[in-house]
């Protein structure tokens, strides 16, 4: 190159840094090592140009505010984008904030933090997220517990669906087509597994939630979250699953033979689910201290906030056959919780009744038959417990209201609050309570006849859960 010169140096010394008029050509200098020349033209302009052919422009000025000499790049020299008059152009307007009263160190500063914050990738922010998500925090009942409950969950579709496609990628790079892309991919079945639209759902609220939470004031971390305005997904199809009479014998019936490969307890935990309508989260953690009035006109279940999907307490009322089922799970008086783990006196996981239902597999060859398929039934998950319950209510004439009330679907201002111990006598004689334990009594009566057992026998006290 014709207009090219090389600096030379004796070997193991830096190159002197000097006071000259900057040109083009200064900038296109070669040198063996890092060199600075300042412009005589544009006191605090300099160039700092290193081995590698690299010019970089900086401006060095008086901090107002601490009185020390700091410097801030200007930008990489670019004979076609930024050459030295443009670089001189950069710090006349510098040198006019300053005259103007600015604190232009300070400006510096913020906008040096501001890339900095700007820089992140989505795997940094994703890991951020489910940091702060699963910090303890005093929840309304008093006790400490993660500031998003669910956050495993969310920090599962993070890392399954967002960070494989996006994770290298900045955080405020990550644009509306790029989650329109990956959802239709996830719905498409060309990331994440087999083709869900419910994967695609829970992955946009994931990322919903990471990008707003990313772009709150104090974070900056994006500009605007870009999960905003995507194409709708699909409707997902209800599951219908619903155990006929004879598919419920069966269970029933099956569930009390000694030769399944599942424990005993969590077969009583499946009764339990299709004779009280509860979730599986909500009757696996039961404790002995969360059941009233075992021997008396009123039993119930008080299922604490914390495990309840509305965080809200939930006092469920329980039939004669549910109170048969706790006295068969509790086995001693030292024994905490009803549905205790094989593994000792603690919950079972929130997934055993599912798994022992489906399963279980490794590298795709059966491990351990599901109890659907030891017993010839049609596969279905332990919410259709629920589902079949709450359809022999409808067929036994109960209004849709009152169902609703026992799957704790209906709420309001009043039944969300914390309901305290001391007011459960109180409560336990409301309406909506005679109304819950009126349907739930129907459904046991109602089992009791699919199964086979007359309902004169439900206080004889002989042992007909299993």
């Amino acid at each position: 190159m014709t207009d090219s010169i090389t600096t030379t140096e004796p070997a193991g010394k830096r190159a002197r840094n000097g006071s000259i008029i900057l040109t083009d050509r200064v900038c296109e200098k070669r040198v063996a090592r890092r060199v600075k020349f300042y412009d005589r033209k544009c006191p605090g302009l300099y160039v700092s140009i290193i081995p590698a052919g690299v010019a970089t422009f900086c401006f060095k000025f008086t901090d107002r505010s601490t009185g020390k000499q700091r410097s801030t790049s200007l930008g990489v020299y670019n004979r076609e984008t930024f050459t030295v008059e443009q670089a001189r152009t950069a710090v006349y307007a510098l040198k006019t904030r300053m005259g103007n009263g600015e604190n232009v160190a300070e400006s510096l500063r913020q906008r040096k933090a501001q890339t900095a914050k700007r820089g992140k990738t989505v795997d940094e922010i994703i890991e951020e997220r489910i940091e702060w998500m699963k910090t303890p925090v005093r929840k309304p009942d008093g006790e400490m517990r993660p500031r998003i409950e669910t956050w495993s969950n969310v920090a599962s579709h993070l890392r399954r669906f967002v960070s494989p496609r996006l994770g290298k990628k900045l955080a405020a790079e990550v644009t509306k087509h790029d989650i329109a892309e990956l959802s239709n991919d996830i719905v498409a079945g060309r990331h994440g597994g087999k083709p869900s639209v419910s994967n695609a759902r829970h992955m946009r609220r994931a990322a919903s939630g990471l990008f707003n939470w990313a772009a709150e004031a104090g974070r900056d971390y994006v500009a605007a979250s870009p999960c905003v305005n995507l194409p709708k997904l699909d409707n997902e199809h209800p599951r219908t699953r619903v155990l006929s009479e004879d598919e419920i014998r069966i269970f029933w019936h099956g569930l009390g033979r000694d030769d399944l490969p599942w424990d005993r307890r969590t077969r009583l935990a499946l009764k339990f689910e299709l004779v009280t309508m509860l979730r599986s989260g909500e009757l696996l953690g039961a404790r002995r201290d969360e059941l009233f009035d075992l021997d008396g006109e009123h039993p119930r279940f008080d299922v604490p906030l914390k495990r309840v999907k509305k965080r809200r307490v939930i006092q469920q009322p329980l039939s004669g056959l549910a109170v048969e089922i706790i006295r068969e799970a509790l086995t001693g008086d030292k024994q905490e919780y009803v549905f205790a783990s094989p593994l000792g006196d603690q919950p079972m996981n929130r997934k055993v009744m599912a798994t022992a239902l489906r399963g279980t597999k490794v590298k795709g060859k059966v491990k351990t038959p599901g109890i659907c398929a030891l017993l010839g039934l049609k596969p279905f998950t332990p919410h259709d417990l629920r589902r079949t319950a709450a359809t022999l209510a409808g067929d036994l004439g109960f209004d849709d209201a009152w169902i609703a009330k026992c799957l704790d679907h209906a709420a309001s201002k009043k039944s969300e609050q914390i309901v305290p111990t001391v007011t459960g006598k109180v409560y336990n004689h409301s309406k909506r309570m005679k109304e819950k334990r009126a349907v739930l009594d129907g459904v046991a009566a109602e089992l009791r006849r699919i199964i086979g057992e007359p309902a004169k026998q439900v206080r004889a006290g002989l042992l007909l859960a299993a």
